[in-house]
């Protein structure tokens, strides 16, 4: 595919790099009237693929598909890991902090209660709270980095051109 479009390229004058990106392209993108889009169609036709190509391309294809799987596996046991420590540190702090204060004997462990309250309520919002977000955190991210772009991203030979609306109000305001 990519080759085909750099044929185009050279076959119709069309520059993607620097600042003449050809004539009335302003994305880059080959412009396709019914003639060109008809011979596309005819290359294709004519494109025969060999057996080899198409094996060697689909272990390439089922490679990925495995590696894939188990990065996102791996991604999860991470946030998995994350949960456990959660839960272990909310025990941890409740057996370190706040039990002892309440074991204590009758007329201490009423301001113990308290104060042990306290020091675990302002131990647990910093320590776990803060983990909570970091974890929330990594689970946006991790969908959006591994699978957004594992499953919708494919490229397809086009150089890449970023949305600029700057560019798109100079192209107006001249045009007008």
């Amino acid at each position: 595919l990519n080759m085909r479009h750099k044929a185009q390229q050279r076959r119709f004058g069309v520059r993607l790099s620097g600042s003449s990106r050809g004539a009335g392209t302003s994305s880059g993108h080959l412009p396709l009237g019914d003639e060109e889009a008809q011979m596309c169609e005819e290359d294709e036709e004519e494109e025969e693929h060999d057996a080899s190509e198409m094996m060697i391309h689909q272990v390439i294809e089922t490679i990925e598909y495995v590696l894939g799987t188990v990065s996102h596996t791996a991604s999860y046991l991470r946030l998995w890991a994350l949960s456990l420590a959660h839960q272990q540190l909310s025990l941890v702090f409740f057996n370190m902090i706040l039990l002892p204060g309440m074991s204590m004997a009758f007329p201490l462990n009423i301001f113990s209660t308290y104060i042990s309250f306290s020091l675990w309520f302002v131990v647990t919002a910093g320590i776990l709270l803060g983990m909570d977000v970091m974890e929330c955190f990594l689970h946006v991210l991790r969908l959006h980095w591994i699978e957004f772009q594992s499953k919708f991203y494919k490229a397809g030979g086009y150089a890449f051109v970023p949305f600029c609306h700057r560019e798109i109000l100079k192209k107006s305001s001249s045009g007008d």
